[in-house]
Protein backbone atom coordinates (compact mmCIF):
# COMPACT_ATOMS: atom_id res chain seq x y z
CA UNK A 1 0.00 0.00 0.00
CA UNK A 2 1.10 3.42 -0.74
CA UNK A 3 0.79 6.38 1.51
CA UNK A 4 1.68 9.80 1.48
CA UNK A 5 2.74 11.04 5.02
CA UNK A 6 4.75 14.38 5.27
CA UNK A 7 7.21 15.84 7.71
CA UNK A 8 4.45 17.92 9.55
CA UNK A 9 2.23 14.67 9.96
CA UNK A 10 5.05 12.66 12.13
CA UNK A 11 3.83 13.04 15.88
CA UNK A 12 7.22 12.63 18.38
CA UNK A 13 6.35 9.71 20.61
CA UNK A 14 3.96 8.23 18.21
CA UNK A 15 4.19 4.32 18.38
CA UNK A 16 3.41 1.24 16.24
CA UNK A 17 3.95 -2.49 17.23
CA UNK A 18 4.65 -4.81 13.77
CA UNK A 19 2.75 -8.67 13.79
CA UNK A 20 5.06 -11.28 15.19
CA UNK A 21 8.06 -13.15 12.71
CA UNK A 22 9.19 -16.93 14.27
CA UNK A 23 13.09 -17.41 13.28
CA UNK A 24 13.45 -20.73 11.83
CA UNK A 25 16.43 -22.60 11.08
CA UNK A 26 15.87 -22.19 7.17
CA UNK A 27 16.24 -18.49 7.86
CA UNK A 28 19.98 -18.87 9.67
CA UNK A 29 20.72 -21.63 6.99
CA UNK A 30 19.79 -19.12 4.37
CA UNK A 31 21.61 -16.06 5.98
CA UNK A 32 24.39 -17.70 6.45
CA UNK A 33 24.57 -18.77 2.57
CA UNK A 34 24.23 -15.08 1.89
CA UNK A 35 26.01 -13.37 4.05
CA UNK A 36 28.97 -15.94 4.39
CA UNK A 37 28.92 -15.93 7.78
CA UNK A 38 28.96 -19.69 8.87
CA UNK A 39 30.53 -18.74 12.22
CA UNK A 40 29.90 -21.70 14.69
CA UNK A 41 27.22 -20.26 17.21
CA UNK A 42 25.42 -20.42 14.69
CA UNK A 43 25.72 -23.56 12.59
CA UNK A 44 26.89 -25.58 15.07
CA UNK A 45 25.01 -27.26 17.93
CA UNK A 46 27.23 -29.65 19.61
CA UNK A 47 29.50 -26.76 19.89
CA UNK A 48 27.49 -24.51 21.04
CA UNK A 49 26.61 -26.77 23.45
CA UNK A 50 29.89 -25.77 25.62
CA UNK A 51 28.62 -22.46 24.95
CA UNK A 52 27.35 -19.90 27.47
CA UNK A 53 23.63 -20.22 25.81
CA UNK A 54 24.35 -24.06 25.05
CA UNK A 55 22.40 -23.46 21.71
CA UNK A 56 22.72 -21.64 18.09
CA UNK A 57 21.98 -18.11 17.56
CA UNK A 58 20.77 -16.12 15.05
CA UNK A 59 23.13 -13.86 13.32
CA UNK A 60 22.52 -10.19 14.48
CA UNK A 61 22.52 -9.23 11.03
CA UNK A 62 19.33 -11.60 10.17
CA UNK A 63 17.53 -10.30 13.12
CA UNK A 64 18.26 -6.54 11.82
CA UNK A 65 16.99 -7.67 8.46
CA UNK A 66 13.93 -9.58 9.02
CA UNK A 67 12.86 -6.88 11.98
CA UNK A 68 13.22 -3.89 9.27
CA UNK A 69 11.31 -6.23 6.85
CA UNK A 70 7.99 -6.22 9.46
CA UNK A 71 8.33 -2.28 9.80
CA UNK A 72 7.82 -2.12 5.85
CA UNK A 73 3.66 -2.65 6.28
CA UNK A 74 3.52 0.72 3.77
CA UNK A 75 5.58 2.79 1.15
CA UNK A 76 5.86 6.29 1.93
CA UNK A 77 6.07 7.68 -1.00
CA UNK A 78 7.25 11.50 0.30
CA UNK A 79 10.47 9.64 2.19
CA UNK A 80 13.22 7.45 1.74
CA UNK A 81 15.22 5.79 3.85
CA UNK A 82 18.64 7.91 5.35
CA UNK A 83 20.15 5.50 7.80
CA UNK A 84 20.40 3.34 10.65
CA UNK A 85 22.72 4.66 13.88
CA UNK A 86 23.22 2.85 17.49
CA UNK A 87 22.23 -0.49 16.64
CA UNK A 88 22.80 -2.69 19.43
CA UNK A 89 22.51 -6.31 19.87
CA UNK A 90 21.21 -6.68 24.02
CA UNK A 91 20.00 -10.35 23.49
CA UNK A 92 20.67 -14.09 21.65
CA UNK A 93 17.63 -14.68 19.42
CA UNK A 94 17.51 -18.68 19.04
CA UNK A 95 15.72 -20.92 16.30
CA UNK A 96 11.64 -20.88 17.34
CA UNK A 97 11.57 -17.30 19.31
CA UNK A 98 9.19 -15.01 17.76
CA UNK A 99 9.96 -11.29 16.89
CA UNK A 100 7.74 -8.24 16.97
CA UNK A 101 9.20 -4.85 16.90
CA UNK A 102 8.03 -1.59 18.26
CA UNK A 103 8.39 1.86 16.16
CA UNK A 104 8.39 5.02 18.13
CA UNK A 105 8.97 8.88 16.74
CA UNK A 106 11.60 9.95 19.17
CA UNK A 107 12.72 13.14 17.14
CA UNK A 108 12.06 15.59 13.92
CA UNK A 109 14.27 18.00 12.76
CA UNK A 110 15.26 19.88 9.82
CA UNK A 111 17.07 18.94 7.75
CA UNK A 112 19.74 20.85 5.59
CA UNK A 113 18.12 20.08 2.11
CA UNK A 114 15.22 22.67 1.39
CA UNK A 115 11.86 20.82 1.62
CA UNK A 116 13.42 18.33 3.67
CA UNK A 117 12.69 17.46 7.38
CA UNK A 118 14.48 14.00 9.22
CA UNK A 119 12.67 11.96 11.45
CA UNK A 120 14.05 9.41 13.91
CA UNK A 121 12.29 5.95 14.43
CA UNK A 122 13.15 4.20 17.70
CA UNK A 123 13.23 0.81 16.37
CA UNK A 124 13.09 -2.00 19.78
CA UNK A 125 12.64 -5.40 18.80
CA UNK A 126 11.15 -7.78 21.30
CA UNK A 127 11.28 -11.79 21.80
CA UNK A 128 7.83 -13.45 23.02
CA UNK A 129 8.45 -13.17 26.75
CA UNK A 130 8.99 -9.21 26.04
CA UNK A 131 12.76 -9.37 25.96
CA UNK A 132 14.34 -6.32 24.13
CA UNK A 133 16.91 -8.35 22.03
CA UNK A 134 17.72 -5.66 19.49
CA UNK A 135 17.33 -1.76 19.30
CA UNK A 136 18.60 0.95 16.71
CA UNK A 137 17.57 4.22 15.36
CA UNK A 138 16.02 4.45 11.78
CA UNK A 139 16.74 7.83 10.14
CA UNK A 140 13.93 8.95 7.46
CA UNK A 141 14.63 11.94 5.01
CA UNK A 142 10.50 13.06 4.39
CA UNK A 143 9.50 15.73 2.58
CA UNK A 144 7.73 18.84 3.78
CA UNK A 145 4.12 19.55 2.64
CA UNK A 146 4.95 23.46 1.77
CA UNK A 147 1.62 24.12 0.58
Amino acid sequence: MFVKKYYEEFVRDDKRRTKGRTITETDIVLHAGQSGDFFPHHMDEEWCRTQPFKKRIAHGTLIFTVAIGLTAELVNEVSITYGYERLRFLAPVFIGDTIHVEVTIKEKKDHKKPGMGLVTELVEVFNQHRQLVMICEHLLLVNKNEI
